[in-house]
């Protein structure tokens, strides 16, 4: 792979799989999206070179203009119909956070952590009852911008939570016994910019050196800063930013969760794509003090994926069973205090990469959904 690396500055490959190329070793599959001119130079110099390949996705274009032709034609439902199989925009995912605040006013309280660094609020959605003790849990999505099934997942668990809180016991049972947290988009400005200008951005939108814009927001937290897997360089899709915390979102958040450390037991992040339940941690290989415990629970988790299509995942240390990264929100969050902190990384393994089609947003709701469920029934029973 070494071959991509010294082409990468003629080509503009961007990396998909794995974020980094210094993650690139020998027998590492890696994904990659090139233009067309690009892709027939590539595949010059891999057959050349005798490297195994194969070819995913013959004309990405088509499937972003076949997705975005089906978003032009969709019909403006009224949040009383919001559709949980669609991708929705900044916009609409806002007014549905209004609208759940307001409609399911016994069990949500929507409030805002602070606003990024193009001036949108960071909404949060917290789920409570009468019941509710001190122990709480939190869940973000949408870190990394062009990963749409994160935040389509956040606001399936939401629909949940409200719909089968007085019929499913488990759920009943999570939300008198915890505060949930749930953030769908925490990096509200690359989000937004991934519908509107470039599908495949990564990073926030704040204006760094060299005419370049972002910082990877999860290569962003006060933990081993801009250490493995995370660049110095302001271009690169994993940039670590000028300092920890420059980011206003992974700031508002950090210090939100901070103030709560002390009550927040269970931190989960939802990304993609690879089929994975990870643990701590992703920036050395040492094992975790209490890893028993959460290797039983990530365990629990891919078998309740498992159990509704058949999907495989796999889990495991982020640095054994994904690659070796600083500055995550997750080992952030473990480092501070919070027992168990676990990042997912859902659908699919390549074939779609960032674009998974809506047609997949239901089966992968619906199996992460048993998997949240269970790994945080189990922590409860087993690890408190």
């Amino acid at each position: 792979m070494n071959i991509i690396y010294r082409l990468v500055p003629v080509l503009q490959v961007d990396l998909w799989q794995p974020s980094s190329f210094a993650n690139i070793l020998n027998n590492t599959v890696t994904d990659v999206h090139l233009s067309n001119t690009s892709s027939e130079a590539l595949l010059t110099y891999l057959r050349r070179a005798n490297v195994e390949h194969s070819i995913l996705v013959q004309d990405l274009q088509n499937v972003i203009e076949k997705q975005n032709h089906s978003k032009s034609k969709r019909k403006r439902r009224s949040l009383q119909t919001y559709d949980y199989e669609d991708y929705h925009p900044l916009e609409e995912i806002v007014k549905w956070m209004h609208h759940m605040n307001k409609t399911h006013s016994n069990l949500v309280h929507m409030f805002s952590l602070g606003t990024s660094y193009e001036g949108r609020p960071l909404y949060v959605l917290k789920f409570s009852t009468k019941k509710s003790s001190k122990r709480e849990v939190w869940i973000d999505c949408g870190i990394h911008a062009r990963e749409w099934i994160g935040p389509a997942f956040c606001q399936w668990f939401v629909k949940e939570a409200v719909n089968t809180y007085k019929t499913d016991p488990i759920m009943k049972k999570i939300l008198d016994l915890l505060y949930v947290y749930v953030m769908p988009v925490l990096n509200v400005d690359g989000y937004k910019y991934s519908w509107t200008h470039d599908r495949f951005w990564r990073k926030t939108r704040s204006k760094m050196r060299f005419n370049c814009y972002g910082v990877d927001a999860n290569r962003n937290w006060k933990v081993k800063f801009c250490r493995e897997g995370a660049s110095f360089n302001p271009c690169d899709s994993t940039y670590c930013g000028p300092y920890a915390e420059s980011e206003p979102e992974v700031k508002a958040v950090a210090q939100f969760i901070q103030k709560r450390r002390k009550f927040i037991k269970i931190y989960i992040s939802f990304h993609a794509y690879a089929q994975m339940v990870l643990y701590p941690y992703s920036y050395q290989y040492d094992v975790i003090p209490n890893y028993v415990c959460v290797e039983k629970a990530a365990h629990k988790a891919v078998q309740a994926i498992n159990s509704a299509y058949g999907i495989r995942y796999r889990h495991g240390p982020a640095s054994h069973t994904l690659y070796l990264s600083s500055g995550s929100s997750m080992d952030w969050a473990y480092n501070i205090g919070i027992p168990y902190a676990f990042a997912f990384e859902l659908r699919d393994t390549g074939y779609y990469g960032f674009l998974l089609p809506e047609g997949l947003i239901r089966p992968t709701c619906i199996e992460t959904m048993l998997a949240v469920k269970n790994i945080t029934m189990h922590l409860l029973r087993k690890c408190r």
